[in-house]
């Protein structure tokens, strides 16, 4: 792949590849983009090659995982949660808030990956598994389990 190649695909993706850092870096974008621009760096530098066995974007948020893995544990910092409000402001009845965020942090780690993957970025179970390098029966129990966890944890914060 040619430099031209590699860097239209990267513009392409660049919008998804910050989300997931962020994600990555527990919601946090300063060390999102911190890890995003040492994603680019080693592709850049060739320590990462995409090898044409897995589409660009399944490849591409792998390295970001793993960079993101290194660089978290080098720094063990974390930064504060955000609220989502759901619901419509203009009804009589009473709105609830409910942070997402929060209970996605109470899945264990795999879970929460696994969530973060399928439904943020709308990515099949199989690149899940190519990303994690888990096998895709390991990714599925950890996809249903998360979505009965989550299920759990939202009934519990409507009572």
């Amino acid at each position: 792949m040619n430099k031209n190649e590699l860097a239209k695909l990267l513009k392409e993706h660049h919008k998804d590849a910050f989300l997931w850092a962020s994600h990555c870096c527990h919601y946090s974008q300063e060390e999102g983009k911190e890890v995003l621009q040492r994603t680019y760096l080693k592709i850049v530098e060739k320590k990462a090659v995409y090898k044409e066995k897995a589409t660009f974007k399944t490849w591409l948020f792998s390295v970001i995982r793993f960079t993101a893995i290194d660089y978290l544990k080098k720094k063990k910092a974390y930064e504060s949660l955000e609220k989502v409000k759901i619901g419509v402001e203009d009804t009589p009845f009473e709105i609830h808030t409910i942070d997402y965020k929060k209970l996605l942090k109470q899945l264990p780690e795999r879970q929460h990956q696994v969530l973060l993957l399928a439904f943020y970025h709308e990515m099949t179970l199989a690149e899940i598994a190519t990303i994690t390098q888990l096998h895709i029966g390991t990714i599925r129990t950890h996809y249903e389990r998360g979505k009965e966890a989550m299920r759990t944890l939202v009934l519990k914060e409507n009572v």
